[in-house]
């Protein structure tokens, strides 16, 4: 194993490099510390693949490492066979810089280790990517995307055969392989004209869209609500200059929404956002110009989706200000919607089945219970949520008509298998137009939730820790806080931990007493003495811890206190 300066040098004298990529490391010979950063590790490839920031080095996201990962990925294609060759892969990319050129290698990649190829003519949503697996019968997926990171960074997620991200013996084999291919020497290529007048590479467009947008608009539930409401209802439009611009406002339009009014300025295609610090739907401050428009045109409701068009954030209006839904107010209104509606018009399955992440709200659960609604939790990510569907599906036991996660992830349907902002945006639409209709707002239909289901509170900490000090200093909090557990938090006795990497559940004063349903994620789930739940887990793709507070009270005002104490208990974590 070489260190940091010898890969440094190795980088430096290789010949694959072009001469502009030579002068920029040639520029940090004098930077000790800058090299060490890229070039004391590779990037740890998972099954949501890869991704960092943009700069060369091994430890960042530049074409070197996009053809390693590829040729790994393509040689774990190869070892299922010559039909798993055929069946190929589906190809995407996002507006993120360098996209076009590294979707592109990929696909010469792929195409030169004898994969069939699909890649789309242009950026398209990350769900169409997940959906185009599943409809075409592909083998794998991949989608070059840093999905809401922030301009600097891109990625490179990994799907398998079922439209979900890739299993962990995929991944596992990918990282392996990895580490035993030389960067520079071990791969295949080809050019990329050539590989599509051979019938290698298919570039796929409108066909695809078309199918997908088909089955967007089937999961629409009670389209006469919409109609009905269409001359009032006015909704504004961002897609944070990203792949969202095309077919969220289609959809919308399908469904019958007559006043959308996109944000022009936002409308463009740029990987350089120019006109937000960060470009996701989860930041309030993100939405100044759709707050502006919506203003100007009395728009009832903001929908805004990420750059890869997986997660949608959504502002309501409140007399002359927008407010903010969260994550997990989203969530719980579309579950309880979906579920009234599907009863009210006869769509309910027999067996109706609902997932959420464990850092979720426990709301969910609640609505479920109350609706007689299976419901179930996963490790965060849709990957998991889509092995708990296709285990329901294998005993015939459930049927998901909804699954969503905190961080503005939702999904619905058997076409995709991960968070989908087209569909989701569809059906807020149609559910705002079903409370318009009752003179509310979605607003007034969470204030009429917490009336039903009781009230809950939560918030998300990210606890940055950036650079090799921070990965060192988010690994140490982990373990101090696994080998000894705080008895109480903020002053609230501390009556079960959960620790979800090796599933034990130990009970205050007696020690490890059961096991969790599942295990293997670096996950401390500690439940207070209040009803309420302390969350810690490190990200998986970038360098912080997360927090999750989920809270349940008496009143709204009850939830929000809790929140601020145990905010500032986990704030002090990170210091």
């Amino acid at each position: 194993m070489r260190n940091f300066k010898e890969e440094y040098q190795r980088w430096l004298d290789s010949p694959a490099l072009s001469e502009q990529e030579w002068a920029e490391l040639d520029a940090i010979k004098d930077d000790e510390k800058e090299i060490e950063s890229r070039f004391f590790a590779p990037l740890e490839f998972g099954t949501a693949g890869l991704r960092g920031t943009m700069k060369l080095g091994l430890h960042h996201m530049n074409v070197h490492v996009v053809r390693h990962a590829t040729q790994a990925f393509a040689t774990v294609i190869c070892a299922e066979g010559d039909e798993a060759k055929a069946k190929g892969i589906a190809i995407a990319h996002d507006c993120r810089l360098n996209g076009v050129e590294f979707a592109r290698e990929a696909a010469c990649v792929m195409a030169a280790n004898g994969i069939h190829v699909r890649i789309f003519d242009a950026l398209r949503p990350t769900p169409e990517l997940s959906f185009a697996v599943r409809y075409y019968g592909c083998t794998a997926g991949l989608n070059i995307t840093a999905s809401h990171n922030p301009k600097e960074y891109n990625g490179y997620k990994v799907y398998w055969s079922d439209g979900a991200q890739l299993p962990p013996k995929h991944a596992d084999a990918i990282a392996r392989l990895m580490n035993e291919i030389d960067i520079f020497t071990g791969f295949k290529t080809c050019d990329f004209d050539e590989a599509v007048k051979a019938g290698l590479i298919e570039v796929i467009g409108e066909e695809t869209d078309e199918a997908f947008l088909k089955e967007t608009m089937a999961m629409a539930i009670d389209t006469e609500a919409v109609k009905a409401a269409a001359d009032d209802l006015k909704i504004v439009y961002t897609p944070f200059h990203g792949c969202g611009h095309k077919l969220v406002p289609e959809a919308l339009k399908r469904l019958g929404i007559k006043h959308l009014f996109p944000v022009p300025e936002q409308m463009v295609i740029d990987g350089n956002f120019p006109t937000v610090v960060s470009p996701n739907p989860e930041n309030p401050e993100g939405f100044y110009l759709a707050v502006d428009l919506a203003k100007k045109v009395d728009s009832d409701l903001i929908i805004g989706t990420d750059p890869d068009s997986d997660r949608v954030g959504t502002m309501v209006r409140d007399g002359d200000k927008y407010v903010t839904i969260t994550g997990n107010q989203m969530g719980c209104l579309l579950l309880d919607y979906i579920i009234q509606a599907k009863k009210s018009t006869g769509t309910m399955p027999k067996n109706p089945g609902a997932l959420n992440s464990i850092v979720s709200t426990s709301m969910a659960r609640t609505i479920c219970e109350a609706n007689g609604v299976h419901f179930e939790d996963t490790f965060t990510g849709f990957k998991f949520m889509a092995e708990r569907i296709a285990a329901w599906e294998a005993a015939g036991s459930y049927e998901y008509i909804f699954a969503f996660e905190e961080s503005y992830g939702y999904m619905m349907g058997d076409y995709v298998r991960d968070k989908d902002a087209v569909s989701a945006s569809m059906m807020i639409a149609e559910m705002a137009a079903h409370y318009h209709l009752k003179g509310m707002t979605l607003l007034d239909a969470l204030k009429a939730l917490y009336e039903k289901y009781g009230f809950y509170s939560e918030k998300t900490l990210n606890l940055v820790m950036p650079g090799l000090e921070g990965m060192a200093k988010m690994k140490q909090i982990m373990d101090e806080m696994r080998a000894n557990p705080p008895e109480s938090i903020a002053g609230e006795e501390v009556i079960r931990l959960r620790d979800y990497l090796d599933g034990s559940i130990a009970v205050a004063g007696l020690g490890k007493v059961d096991k969790t349903a599942f295990f293997g994620s670096n996950v401390l789930y500690f439940e207070l003495a209040d009803g309420s739940n302390f969350i810690v887990r490190p990200s998986g793709t970038e360098p912080k811890i997360k927090v999750y507070l989920l809270a349940r009270g008496k009143s709204s005002e009850d939830c929000a206190a809790k929140i601020a104490k145990y905010q500032n208990y986990a704030e002090s974590i990170g210091k």
